[in-house]
């Protein structure tokens, strides 16, 4: 199991705790463009997190792009965790309804 976040990241580092996951800090180790079209599969929109101090910060011309562009070029404006399971399954999160499903 995987969590993919931010190692400075009090929910990242609570759900890689919980689900004795490996974390995946995105900052020190940037996604390749496989994991990104996966979780934009997976989430679509919901995968930026237009709350962040990143995104409020971006001109609307780095706004504009894909999912997978602003990602990439800004990878702390990705909503976190996303959690990958052992089967492959992915969720967004550690909402009270992601920890009921990993029984936590």
């Amino acid at each position: 199991m995987r969590v993919y976040g931010l190692k400075n990241c009090d929910t990242c580092r609570a759900a890689a705790k919980a689900l004795e996951a490996e974390l995946v800090d995105i900052r020190a180790e940037p996604l390749d463009a496989a994991d990104v079209a996966r979780f934009e599969a997976a989430f679509g929109e919901a995968l930026v997190n237009p709350c962040s101090t990143t995104w409020r910060n971006l001109a609307e011309a780095d706004r504009a792009g894909s999912v997978a562009e602003v990602i990439a070029a800004h990878p702390t404006v990705m909503k976190r965790p996303v959690i990958e399971a052992g089967d492959g399954t992915l969720h967004l999160g550690w909402s009270g309804e992601v920890r009921a499903a990993f029984g936590v």
